[in-house]
């Protein structure tokens, strides 16, 4: 005969898990919510990542259905409502992308030019210049026009 399970079990089992969880989850801080809930996103990203197309269809279908079910028991109050804040995000979108597109009419995107590192050395004076400096021979003379100006070492005080 088997043995009979001490305390509670079944649903009442799992809603005294669910209000121990809760209690748990309200003397947490900020910092630990946040950990929490970038822990549990990534987890559903892994899972989603995970699971094949059918998979991913059926679950789409199966939120589909709820939002309908959802939006059909729903009063016209909080259709409205529903409604209204749909409305709200869109205009706060279209405030944000016309900023945008102002912005890049007035200022357009400039291309960013490097010229690589400055780790070529001028043989003459040992001056730091990039590789496209040179002129057409090949030769860097900006630095010290070849040799024709000598600098002489500073002294810096101490």
């Amino acid at each position: 005969m088997p043995k009979r399970k001490r305390g509670v079990t079944g649903d009442a089992a799992s809603r005294q898990q669910a209000i121990r969880k809760r209690e748990r989850r309200v003397v947490k801080t900020e910092e630990e919510r946040s950990q929490r809930l970038s822990a549990m996103a990534q987890r559903g990203r892994d899972r989603r990542a995970e699971e094949t197309e059918e998979l991913r269809n059926s679950r789409l279908s199966t939120m589909a259905q709820r939002s309908q079910d959802r939006r059909a028991e729903e009063t016209i109050e909080q259709r409205n409502s529903r409604l209204s804040v749909m409305a709200e995000h869109a205009r706060e979108h279209r405030r944000i992308q016309n900023f945008y597109a102002s912005r890049t009419a007035l200022y357009p995107v400039v291309e960013e030019h490097n010229c690589g590192e400055m780790d070529n050395i001028c043989l003459k004076c040992g001056g730091l210049y990039f590789a496209a400096e040179k002129n057409a021979r090949g030769v860097y003379t900006h630095c010290c026009h070849n040799g024709k100006i000598v600098e002489q070492a500073s002294v810096y005080p101490m």
